[in-house]
């Protein structure tokens, strides 16, 4: 199975073998992600992370995969601080980066700027979220977190909040289709997920439910995942407010769940997750961002070649 040298743009590129692979080789990393082992596995390369938007769990959990493996970080830092602020493009700064690192995570507020990207770098580009497009790091470590927390055969998820903008979902949809799981999406009229998403899903193998309740759906759930509302994703501050507080969920609603229920969230939450949650067994989320170190450490071993 070839990863060396492979750009990681969208989940739609990857079979279910693939993404088998992913997750095997992050639970051999977990250890070292523990800090429990030493690796120098990537010793001498060099990973450049240019974040053209804000992050902290992904930029983080990407810089420490690499100092974990004994590799080393080059981070761009501030936008206005380079040359992009003097009008450089990302196609320009992406020919210049590759010549200095070994592989490039890239984070851009424009759909599509990673596959751009990948197609003028001569090293690995590993999209860490482009606009309202694909993540599909974060949909990995998100399948990590189910099959480590819970089970991805047959498995029961509804995932709510911001299914028209909200990237994390679009990618996990795709995956989960391949294991042919029960989908139920939760969200208001506005925010749906698209159509073309859902006539997608549904053709790989994945059972579609749609409600705007989370008390409808959440009793037969074995995963509930929640996202917030993306206020910077909306063209419109008024459509915004009409949906901002609408999906939330306290200790009343888990009252009737399956003792088992995981709560996943990308991260971070704004008040659709009660805090007081936190303390339960459901809660999942905090482990699912630590999750993302032994994923994105397998990734980066497998496409720099240090693992198969």
């Amino acid at each position: 199975m070839k990863f060396k040298d492979q750009h990681i743009i969208s989940m739609r590129e990857f079979p279910r073998e693939m993404i088998d692979h992913i997750l095997n080789a992050a639970e051999k990393m977990e250890p070292i992600a523990h800090g429990k082992q030493k690796s120098d596995m990537l010793a001498g390369k060099v990973l450049a992370v240019l974040f053209f938007e804000p992050s902290t769990r992904t930029r983080m959990s990407f810089e420490t995969a690499m100092l974990r493996l004994g590799g080393d970080v080059l981070n761009l830092g501030s936008v206005d601080a380079s040359s992009i602020a003097k009008g450089e493009t990302l196609a320009d700064t992406i020919r210049v980066v590759d010549g200095y690192v070994d592989a490039i995570v890239l984070r851009h507020p424009k759909e599509g700027a990673a596959q751009l990207a990948s197609e003028f770098s001569i090293v690995p580009i590993l999209n860490a979220g482009d606009g309202a497009g694909h993540h599909p790091t974060q949909t990995l470590l998100d399948l990590y977190t189910i099959k480590r927390e819970s089970h991805l055969e047959g498995l029961k998820i509804a995932l709510a909040g911001d299914l028209k903008y909200g990237r994390t979902v679009h990618s996990l949809c795709y995956a989960l289709s391949l294991y042919g799981a029960q989908i139920t999406l939760i969200s208001p009229k506005e925010l749906r997920m698209p159509e073309e998403i859902i006539s997608d899903i549904i053709a790989r193998g994945a059972k579609i439910i749609e409600t705007d309740s989370i008390e409808d759906a959440i009793n037969d759930v074995d995963v509930l995942y929640m996202t917030r509302i993306q206020k910077e994703r909306f063209p419109d501050a008024a459509e915004y407010q009409k949906v901002a507080n609408k999906l939330k969920i306290t200790i009343e609603t888990l009252k009737d769940v399956k003792p088992e229920l995981k709560i996943m969230h990308p991260l971070p939450r704004v008040n659709e997750i009660d805090t007081k949650i936190d303390d339960t067994p459901h809660a999942c989320y905090f482990k699912q961002a630590f999750y993302g170190v032994p994923v994105r450490m397998a990734l980066l071993g497998l496409v720099l070649g240090a693992i198969e």
